[in-house]
């Protein structure tokens, strides 16, 4: 099979990120140094890497993470050592990659010719590799109608819910009561949920779906669908939230700008720029509520609903164990975007990486949240993990507050840097509560794993200093600046997984050569 080529810039926010090293306030610039400080380069880019902390008594076991511009998994134990390696056959700039129990993988990869669709985390495809990296599926969900992006759950009987887009045409959009002024002249890409069987080596079945087309209120225009009052229905997202268009771009200056490398898509165009409305990045399954979460760092919230309906009690607004149909169970992090609040009750800005804690961790059950770009009014903006509590009833049902919103008020734990900014990466990124309490956390931008303990002590600490040399068509390389090092997503491996029983897991030797960012040509800034 061929190697794909590898499409570098996941995100505009991330270049923004990359060239705000000082601030753009001037009330703020005036408060900091003229010079931030080295742990304010997000993208790691000239600080030392590899292992860089490690503590005695940790827990034994092992990181698993898609490693940049390559078509490699690495999974590495706690002195930094990598001690095995899948071998995929398409790069990608971050993907996400989940161990099985039979020490197989399963792994997102980016299709070599997806069309239509552009944004950031784009895939196409997800594939099994097995221990000694043999793909033996390798499932292609990239069509002009629907593209896979960023991540996917596995269940429990093997089948995967996959996050995709898929195409509505502006007209479609306009006839949902979605403002005029909101529509790009390349429709709408929102998101929808896949349930995909496995079949045979290159084919899947979709056995049940999901879309928030289905799930829409509006009450711009009483003569389109959906009207309604959106404070009137929590259940259901106001297809008008979110951020205005962008400016617009002729296309000669969007050439100029992929001819420089300035985080234009393979896809981008002018009449598509602003399509991608709520860019899901993460889901995760809930086996024993038979639930599904996922968030929209587009809007800031994160959402449950029911996966005990049928398809089409799903596309309604009743049926399923809950008797909702495929309305949203509870959302968390934006009231405001059901006319139940107002800027200052946001708690979430961008986040990635919604997930349950899993049995056996302490807070079992609980929801922990990598919020990634929390605003600071009096100074640069930073990255948090929360864990939530979602209030429930006896039935375990989700109930409002007082104030008719979802709650909780706050976390019932909260991790911020001590100095506040040097933990921050305002895309990618994720956390996970460890058998022993302390919780994992990967900082996405930087590529850099860390283990804090409750109390926020940091107790063992890795940046990723690999990268690999996926080429362009041409043969051209893929600039290395400034996503160097990012890992979309990297999860802590106890050392009693089933996936890593009775495997060989030494160093391997040698040991991947590190990869060291060139120095910056002669007169150049």
């Amino acid at each position: 099979m061929k190697k794909s080529s590898l499409f570098l810039p996941l995100l505009l926010c991330a270049l923004l990120s990359f060239s705000q090293t000082t601030v753009n306030n001037q009330e703020t610039a005036n408060k900091q140094p003229a010079s931030p400080p080295t742990d304010r380069n997000m993208f790691g880019l000239g600080i030392a890497r590899g292992l860089t902390k490690t503590s005695d008594g940790l827990a034994d076991g092992y990181v698993l993470y898609a490693v940049p511009n390559s078509a490699s998994v690495y999974l590495i134990n706690r002195k930094g050592e990598v001690v095995h390696e899948w071998k995929g056959n398409y790069g990608n700039a971050a993907s996400v990659a989940y161990l099985q129990n039979d020490g197989s993988i399963i792994q997102n990869a980016l299709d070599p010719d997806f069309p239509v669709f552009a944004g950031g985390g784009e895939s196409g495809r997800i594939q099994k590799i097995t221990w000694d990296s043999k793909v033996v599926w390798d499932f292609e969900y990239a069509t002009e109608q629907y593209l896979h992006h960023h991540d996917f759950a596995v269940m429990p009987n093997g089948h995967i819910l996959a996050i995709a887009w898929e195409a509505k045409t502006a007209d479609e959009a306009l006839a949902a009561g979605r403002k005029p002024v909101l529509i790009p002249k390349a429709g709408l890409w929102p998101d929808k949920i896949v349930e995909i069987e496995p079949l045979d080596k290159t084919h899947g079945k979709v056995v049940w779906e999901w879309h928030i087309w289905d799930h829409l209120v509006q009450d711009y225009d009483k003569n389109k669908k959906n009207y309604g009052n959106p404070a009137d229905h929590p259940e259901l997202l106001d297809i008008n939230v979110g951020e205005p268009l962008p400016a617009s771009i002729s296309q000669d200056s969007l050439d100029i700008l992929r001819k420089q490398g300035r985080g234009i898509w393979r896809n981008q165009t002018p009449e598509n720029m602003g399509s991608d409305i709520y860019h899901f990045n993460a889901i995760k399954y809930n086996p024993d509520l038979d639930q599904i979460a996922f968030s929209s760092p587009h809007i800031s919230e994160i959402f449950i609903i029911d996966h005990s309906t049928t398809t089409q009690e799903g596309a309604g607004h009743t049926g399923g164990r809950w008797g909702k149909g495929g309305d949203f169970l509870y959302r968390w992090g934006n009231p405001q975007n059901y006319r139940r609040g107002d800027s200052t009750n946001e708690q979430l800005f961008g986040q990635h990486d919604i997930r349950w804690i899993e049995k056996g961790c302490p807070g079992a059950g609980h929801l922990t949240i990598f919020d990634n770009d929390v605003h600071n009014p009096n100074g640069m903006n930073y990255s948090a993990i929360y864990e939530i509590v979602p209030p429930t009833d006896s039935k375990g049902a989700y109930v409002m507050n007082k104030n008719n919103t979802f709650g909780p008020e706050k976390p019932v734990w909260t991790y911020i840097a001590p100095d506040t900014i040097s933990f921050w990466s305002s895309f990618i990124s994720g956390a996970q509560r460890m058998p022993n309490g302390n919780t994992f956390i990967n900082e996405g931008a930087r590529g850099r794993f860390f283990e804090v303990t409750k109390e926020g002590k940091t107790v063992w600490e890795f940046l990723n200093p690999y990268r690999g040399d996926v080429r362009k068509l041409n043969g051209d390389p893929n600039p290395a600046v400034p996503l160097t090092y990012i890992t979309f997503r990297s999860n802590f491996i106890p050392a009693d997984h089933p996936g890593v029983a009775n495997k060989k897991l030494e160093p391997l030797q040698p040991q991947p050569t590190p990869f060291i960012l060139p120095a910056p040509a002669a007169g150049s800034k």
